[in-house]
Parts: C-alpha cells; sequence; structure tokens
C-alpha cells in the first residue's frame, strides 16, 4: 500500500504523519508536494496538519485552491482513503469533500493538550481496529477546531452514521462535541485531533496507532478478496 502525504507550504506535521506510516505501519509513504497534480499512483492520501499558507484569510482556504487539490478529489471520488488531519480537516471541508465547517475556538484561545475521545463508530476503513464507544486517549493543537453545520446537516450525520469521533467533554464548542467526520461513501475522515501524535505510550499514548492499522488492514482486505 502507497501513502502519499500531502506538503503545502506551513505544514508542520507532515513529517510526524510520514514517520506514523513509515515507522508505525511500516507501509510504504512519501511526501508529495502541493504543486503537484496528480496521485494516481498511491492507495492513500493523507492531508496533515500545521498552519498552510498561515491560515491566511482562514484556516484551509488558500491550501483548497493549490494544484494538487483536483487530484485529491479525484482519489477521493475513486473510493481510495482520504484523512485530514487538523488543517487537513479544515482543508477537506473547504473543498467540499466534507459538509460543515472549523470556526474559532469557543473560548478564542488555542488549544493544545491531551483529550478524551469516544468512537462512535468502529464500521469504518479508519476505525476497524477500535471497539465501538472505546475512550481513547488523543492529542490536539488548534484554534480554529470548532465543528459547525447546520441542523439539517447535523441530522444528516446522524442518519448516516458519519460521525466517527466525539470529544467526551465539550472542549471548544464543537457541535454535538463532534471531532471526526467522514463522508456518506465512508472513504473520507477529517479529525481535528493528531492521531500520529499518540503512536507510543512514551509519549502519553499509543491509541492513534489503531487508525493507520485500520487503514492498512482494510486495504489489505481489498487486495486479497
Amino acid at each position: 500500500m502507497r501513502f502519499a502525504v500531502i506538503v503545502f507550504p506551513g505544514s508542520n506535521c507532515d513529517k510526524d504523519l510520514f514517520y506514523a506510516i513509515k515507522d508505525g505501519i511500516h507501509a510504504e509513504v512519501e511526501m508529495v508536494d502541493y504543486r503537484e497534480n496528480s496521485l494516481d499512483e498511491y492507495d492513500a492520501v493523507m492531508i496533515p496538519g500545521g498552519f498552510s499558507y498561515g491560515d491566511y484569510l482562514r484556516s484551509g482556504a488558500i491550501a483548497a485552491q493549490a494544484p494538487i487539490i483536483p487530484a485529491i478529489k479525484k482519489l477521493a471520488h475513486e473510493g481510495k482513503p482520504v484523512l485530514g488531519i487538523c488543517n487537513g480537516f479544515q482543508i477537506l471541508t473547504e473543498i467540499g469533500l466534507l459538509p460543515g465547517a472549523l470556526i474559532r475556538n469557543r473560548q478564542n484561545k488555542f488549544i493544545c493538550e491531551s483529550v478524551e475521545l469516544i468512537v462512535e463508530d468502529n464500521q469504518t476503513i479508519f476505525t476497524s481496529e477500535y471497539s465501538k464507544k472505546e475512550s481513547i486517549n488523543i492529542p490536539v493543537a488548534h484554534g480554529e477546531g470548532n465543528y459547525y453545520c447546520d441542523d439539517a446537516t447535523l441530522s444528516t450525520l446522524k442518519a448516516n452514521d458519519q460521525i466517527v469521533f466525539r470529544y467526551a467533554n465539550d472542549i471548544n464548542g464543537s457541535v454535538d462535541n463532534i471531532a471526526g467526520i467522514m463522508n456518506s461513501k465512508g472513504n473520507v475522515l477529517g479529525m481535528m485531533p493528531h492521531p500520529e501524535r499518540a503512536l507510543e505510550k512514551i509519549v502519553g499514548s499509543d491509541d492513534g496507532l489503531k487508525m493507520f492499522q485500520s487503514i492498512l488492514k482494510s486495504h489489505m482486505n481489498r487486495v486479497n478478496l
């Protein structure tokens, strides 16, 4: 399985994500520059956290215009896994692959701490190694992580089981304590917490490792069909 980690100007979690895949699940992974225009040779794409373009205008808004974006959309429409973490989640909403928006935290302050998440859906290609309603410890680091959507969108997310992670406690004002959602097709996931920063107990938690193991396992299952 070949992973692509997209690198935008201002990305600062790209190497964390690269090594989460390379050393965490021992899969093939490459850093791909935002100026590229094809991802045809990859099986999955990861959009890392950070501050693409310095969060100028609003988080993810300028990155959404980058040359690589049509290739990300093409890969997503082909049904391949797309994971956006933190700024990556913001970019996925900006380009329309996920509904809603990420706005300023309710307390208008940057949050950097480990938080408790609840796995709401373990029947996805990203979460199959978790148990349903499992409590996991994953770090967050964001100033615009307050997930917002209107009532109709929230109803759709609930009806289609698209809410994958919730915060155990309200940390930033997100609607319904949403920490991560996926598209209706189930192959695009956006989440504000950073699983790539939770791979070893020595750094506080290894609860993020199961996410990358889930993606790899799903791919291997498809290949072996």
